[in-house]
């Protein structure tokens, strides 16, 4: 009875799992506050036709569901084209839940215990599953709808990767987040399967930077287009002339979609293309544009043909020399050890060890090629712009190949590059 009396008086623990869904909750209220607030300013303004407040607020929830990859059924197109899907998902936008579920994932993890962070997490799941539930049911009015199932449970991937990543920051380390010493475990399996297991990892890690880095190409080359068509862009904003709270509002939709802009120009540069409407492609091998809606960032599309745009191509094969230059760093070509073995010739071994990096490497930047592609593709669900984003397997491929080739250039050139008498030897 005393224990009991010293709990009231201190104050009882707040339950991980309640804890976990305030947390979540919170994210929640703030990421909405963000997607709401600039509707709500633009309406009192009289941006928008509608004059009910509830379609607006209604409008808003869609936006947060939406971007969270949720599907949105148009209901109404206009005369004689019934209803449609938008399922383009401005990726920009995808980072603000992701943003505070990672901050929520932390505050999790810090207030937990190794073996009770399941708790938190569980009920920050269940919460935000809930909300997206009750969200997909609120804002289903006679301009859209939104499924429900899809709204509880779509939701929940970007949530689970936001509180995923942010308790792992928190803990520092795999093993303090599951409460498994993978070091330990390392030392206990044989070294045969210990050699396996870091190649396959170091070749993952290797695909992935690769694929970064030809990210990264192609967000600098983004910029440098939008920097060189500024007068094209800065004219097609005079000539829709939205106010200065239509600006805004436009500007933060397009700064949603410059992610999905990036994905297209690295799907151009590596001669896969992209599709901008039924029937357009866009890539360095050829250029065949319809109409397109009036965005400002659409003056700074690559327009025309050129005998030059081959040299695009040659950008993510560099991407693929920082790869091979990576898994040469970390010294854990197993492959290679394991061939020279075998094979009496060392510049034959070298060359077979070689190939097989090459293509592991370029198979792992095509899976991951094919997930960015998918993310960044979809409908607006209006007139030809139902195709809209890479084309998925053509730019897989032809990044596989560019990557592979890179990492073997990449691994048989760093060494003349280095100063580690290690690598040297």
């Amino acid at each position: 009875m005393k224990a009991v009396m010293l709990r009231l008086r201190n104050g009882w623990p707040m339950p991980l799992a309640l804890q976990g869904a305030f947390e979540i909750l919170q994210s929640v209220v703030f990421c909405l506050a963000i997607f709401v607030v600039p509707l709500i300013a633009v309406y009192f303004s009289g941006g928008f036709l509608e004059e009910s407040f509830n379609v607006i607020l209604q409008f808003g929830g869609q936006l947060w569901l939406h971007a969270h990859g949720v599907p949105i059924e148009v209901l109404s197109l206009g005369e004689g084209q019934g209803s449609g899907w938008i399922t383009l998902v401005p990726l920009g936008l995808s980072l603000l839940p992701l943003m505070f579920c990672w901050r929520a994932g932390r505050r999790i993890a810090r207030a937990s215990y190794t073996d009770q962070l399941w708790q938190g997490l569980a009920g920050a799941l269940l919460t935000y599953a809930l909300l997206g539930l009750a969200a997909g049911y609120l804002c289903t009015n006679q301009y859209a709808r939104v499924n429900v199932v899809a709204a509880a449970l779509i939701p929940m991937a970007i949530a689970c990767v936001g509180l995923i990543i942010g308790a792992r920051r928190e803990a520092g380390s795999w093993g303090r987040l599951i409460g498994v010493d993978t070091a330990s475990y390392l030392q206990s399996i044989s070294p045969h399967r210990r050699w396996a297991g870091s190649y396959v990892w170091h070749v993952i890690v290797a695909g992935f930077l690769g694929y970064v880095a030809a990210v990264g190409i192609a967000g600098v080359l983004v910029s440098v287009s939008v920097g060189t068509h500024w007068a094209d862009v800065a004219n097609v904003y005079q000539d829709l002339r939205p106010g200065p709270l239509g600006s805004f509002a436009l500007t933060l939709l397009q700064l949603g979609f410059i992610p999905n802009a990036v994905f297209w120009a690295l799907s151009w540069i590596s001669g896969g293309g992209f599709s901008l409407g039924v029937g357009s492609t866009l890539s360095t091998l050829e250029t065949t544009v319809g109409p397109l809606p009036s965005l400002p960032l659409m003056a700074a599309l690559p327009s025309g043909s050129s005998s030059y745009n081959w040299l695009f191509l040659l950008l993510p094969v560099v991407a693929g020399i920082v790869a091979g230059w990576y898994f040469l760093r970390v010294g854990e070509n197993h492959l290679e050890d394991w061939f020279a073995r075998r094979i009496p010739y060392a510049a034959l071994s070298l060359g077979v060890s070689t190939v097989c990096l090459s293509v592991f490497t370029g198979l792992v930047t095509g899976l991951f090629s094919l997930l960015g592609s998918l993310l960044a593709s979809g409908s607006l669900a209006i007139g030809r712009l139902t195709e809209i984003g890479p084309h998925l397997w053509i730019t897989a491929g032809a990044l596989a190949l560019q990557i592979g080739v890179g990492t073997a250039i990449g691994y048989l050139i760093a060494p003349l590059f280095e100063t580690d008498p290690v690598l040297e030897g």
